[in-house]
């Protein structure tokens, strides 16, 4: 059984995940993909909730098993990727996924579930914007800061291979296009 799918993408910093946890809560019959990756986890993480943290060799053993629908190595030894079972897991209670991913990521994912799956590029207004942000969060050291920023840039040139671009500048404007954009995907 193949349900719909909301595919969120940005650069890191773009506020992608708040307007995903937004979309949560607005929306009861949408359920939060959780990813799994090979980082370490932040201060006020949980295992489970915000990702499914594995080591390196976990991370390559269910590549291995064949468990993932999607997976990344976005730097040198730091995976990302999909579970397999945690979309049969939110199909099976008849739930929209809705998947918070790198870009390319979003673009792998898009591929694989066509029109079941809404693609959704969150841009920064600027990498100057962008920049700052991530400079507030305050868990870069300056070398990890110019390294996502490189980044950034260069995955901005991905956006026009998603089906809706959202410049995120006034957040409450962003919540409310996000909110139309699903709301007439899911009704479709």
């Amino acid at each position: 059984m193949q349900g719909k799918l909301l595919i969120f993408s940005a650069p890191s910093g773009s506020g992608k995940t708040t307007i995903v946890r937004h979309l949560l809560q607005k929306f009861p019959n949408i359920e939060f993909s959780i990813s799994a990756c090979s980082r370490p986890m932040r201060n006020g993480e949980t295992h489970g909730k915000d990702y499914y943290f594995l080591s390196v060799d976990e991370f390559k053993n269910r590549i291995a098993n064949n468990e993932f629908i999607e997976w990344e190595e976005v730097y040198t030894d730091s995976y990302y990727g999909t579970l397999k079972s945690e979309i049969e897991r939110i199909w099976a209670k008849k739930n929209v996924v809705i998947f918070d991913v790198d870009v390319k990521g979003g673009i792998n994912l898009k591929k694989i579930f066509g029109d079941n799956a809404l693609s959704i590029f969150v841009m920064p207004p600027s990498v100057e914007d962008l920049k700052l942000r991530l400079v507030n969060r305050n868990t870069e050291t300056e070398e990890s800061l110019k390294k996502r920023v490189g980044k950034a840039a260069e995955e901005m040139t991905y956006a026009n291979q998603f089906d809706k671009i959202l410049i995120n500048e006034i957040l409450e404007k962003s919540f409310i296009e996000a909110e139309t954009l699903v709301q007439n995907f899911i009704k479709s």
